[in-house]
């Protein structure tokens, strides 16, 4: 079993939180939480790529080319996919072309459109990538963290939480 997650000692909810619901209170750990495990999870790919000499790939372009997996896919596709911002994206994906790890094409029907795939190097990466999440999945399953509540229950309420959060930007546009 794994120990305990140990106590942050900054507060998880603003100082004013007490006053509100428990269900909001709970609500704003959740975010905070959120935001922290994403950091975390970025690390840990970042540590997986420094230790095997791979120090020229961030973990945003690890993820970037975790989440392209085996598809032909545009730059907007990917945005939509993931944690991407616009931007962000289109830099990020020419210094993985410019590394070697993805393929770029210019689409036939418009030629503003690039279609990008990984390359086999890119294929690489994103396979060590995969093998450094089965290997979480696998101890965090041995732990029994994932038990309690199962994790699909969980992921079901993250879809929600998402799905709402998208009907609220689409609402102010």
């Amino acid at each position: 079993m794994l120990a305990p997650a140990p106590r942050d000692p900054r507060p998880t909810v603003p100082a004013d939180a007490e006053a509100l619901p428990d269900m909001t209170r709970a609500y704003l750990e959740s975010l905070q939480l959120l935001e922290r495990m994403h950091r975390l999870m970025l690390d840990l790919v970042k540590d997986e790529f420094e230790r095997p000499r791979h120090g020229d790939l961030t973990p945003v372009q690890a993820m970037i080319l975790y989440n392209m997996g085996e598809a032909e896919v545009s730059a907007g596709e990917l945005r939509s996919r993931g944690m991407y911002q616009g931007s962000n994206v289109s830099y990020n994906l020419k210094k993985l072309v410019a590394m070697g790890y993805v393929h770029h094409e210019r689409c036939d029907l418009d030629r503003r459109s690039v279609k990008v795939r990984l390359t086999p190097e890119g294929q690489a990466m994103r396979e060590m990538v995969r093998q450094l999440f089965i290997r979480h999945a696998e101890g965090l399953a041995m732990s029994g963290v994932l038990e309690d509540p199962p994790l699909p229950q969980v992921n079901l309420q993250c879809r929600r939480i998402e799905r709402f959060w998208g009907d609220q930007i689409r609402y102010i546009y």
